[in-house]
């Protein structure tokens, strides 16, 4: 959705989405110095390098005074190089099983790809939670420039609420380290969790070759087993054009979006991974086209039935003809026959203001969430739909924005469950 752009103020559309508006960024070496104070460890995929407290030898060894037999000595330190390398053995073997279990230290990390279970794997679990998402959309509490204020633990607790509900997250951009900290948390806490990564694009160049060195400085040191899919741009499209799927402006602004997308496509390919990583775009359902699905190997439709301003009752099988119509059916039109993912589609709960509350048939209340979380999630899953439920929790430094923008959330700040919200059970 367009409010989880990082800048701007916004404003609503004639096609019912929400359309920020463009403002100066911060530079890549202002943000970068942002990240430097508050996170240095974890900055450029953390590569703070870490040493034991092991010793290495000079030639200063302690001389004896006292004159023995050549074979004495010898004996002596052959006996002395088999403690050592006993002593080794054990302290290498302590070290590595701590490294094994290390919690959620986040400063280095090991090069793994977070399939082993880590000590957090043990936190409790909510039996309120079910995993019936297919995947959520996620955006770490205080990952948003100039602040670059997230922290690894809090970000681990989130991954250990988020893995009770879905197997998949779907990242907004690589600023602020996220990618690296959603990852870290992830081996830290040892589920079984994908996640799709992104570059949020925009004119700013030096921001966009920031992101992509976090993103593959990330990739490089946790490995890519986690990673599914890395989306370059979320609703750039619909902030560049509206809704158009045509015109001069939409083909200058598909131009400006699939350079960054081969760039980055090529810089992936350059890092010699196990796998290949399909590359795509996040944008709103309305501005996909057959052009834009020859750029791509998957597209990520931001579908809102709240925005299309039905009542919640009407709302599952709208959201489902909508991105049915205009992204499914596209894609199938194209030579490449793209995958297509429902990669945002929710409801809120509240509204900074009483008239925000309702918008024509739609209403922000706690029970129309639950109408749609009752006749959206099992009927989805049964039918096959890809979607990234948005999103897990309310986000404060939306309020900015007004609305209902802060309030989409299935938790509240403090990662509360809304009450009296129950979470489907589609077994």
């Amino acid at each position: 959705m367009a409010y989880n752009q990082q800048y701007g103020s916004q404003q609503y559309g004639n096609d019912g989405y929400a359309q920020p508006s463009r403002q100066q960024h911060m530079t890549a070496d202002e943000i970068w110095a942002q990240e430097a104070g508050s996170n240095r460890d974890l900055v450029q995929g953390g590569h703070k390098e870490q040493y034991g407290n092991g010793a290495y030898y000079g030639d200063d060894q302690p001389k004896g005074s006292s004159k023995k037999k050549w074979w004495w000595i010898g004996g002596l330190l052959l006996l002395a190089a088999i403690i050592a390398g006993v002593v080794a053995g054990v302290v290498v073997s302590q070290n590595n099983k701590k490294n094994n279990s290390n919690g959620s230290s986040g400063s280095s990390g090991g090069s793994g790809s977070g399939g082993g279970k880590g000590s957090g794997g043990d936190f409790a679990k909510d039996d309120r939670l079910h995993k019936v998402f297919w995947g959520m959309a996620y955006d770490p509490e205080g990952a948003v420039p100039p602040m670059c204020g997230a922290k690894q633990a809090e970000v681990t607790k989130d991954i250990q609420i988020l893995s009770q509900l879905t197997t998949r997250l779907r990242l907004y951009s690589a600023n602020c380290n996220v990618t690296a900290l959603v990852m870290q948390a992830i081996k830290d806490t040892g589920v079984d969790m994908k996640v799709y990564p992104a570059i949020y694009v925009n004119d700013d160049d030096a921001i966009f070759t920031y992101q992509m060195n976090n993103l593959t400085d990330a990739i490089s040191k946790y490995g890519e087993d986690m990673v599914e899919g890395i989306a370059v741009g979320n609703e750039y499209m619909l902030n560049q054009v509206g809704s158009s799927t045509s015109g001069a402006a939409y083909t200058t602004a598909l131009t400006y979006l699939s350079d960054r997308i081969d760039r980055f496509n090529t810089t992936l390919q350059g890092m010699g991974l196990k796998k290949h990583i399909p590359v795509g775009t996040g944008d709103a359902g309305s501005v996909f086209s057959v052009a834009m699905a020859q750029k791509v190997d998957f597209f990520m439709s931001n579908v809102h039935p709240w925005f299309g301003k039905l009542p919640a009752a009407e709302a599952a099988t709208w959201t489902w003809s909508y991105y049915d119509e205009h992204n499914v059916q596209v894609a199938a039109q194209a030579p490449n026959k793209p995958n297509v993912y429902l990669a945002e589609t929710g409801w809120p709960t509240s509204a900074n203001e009483t008239k925000f509350e309702t918008l024509e048939g739609a209403h922000a209340s706690m029970a129309d969430l639950q109408t749609f979380l009752d006749s959206y999630i099992c009927q989805a899953n049964a039918n096959g739909t890809e979607y990234f439920y948005f999103e897990g929790f309310d986000q404060p430094w939306k309020a900015i924005y007004g609305g209902v923008e802060e309030h989409w959330g299935l938790f509240d700040k403090d990662r509360n469950l809304k009450q009296p919200l129950t979470i489907p059970n589609c077994a």
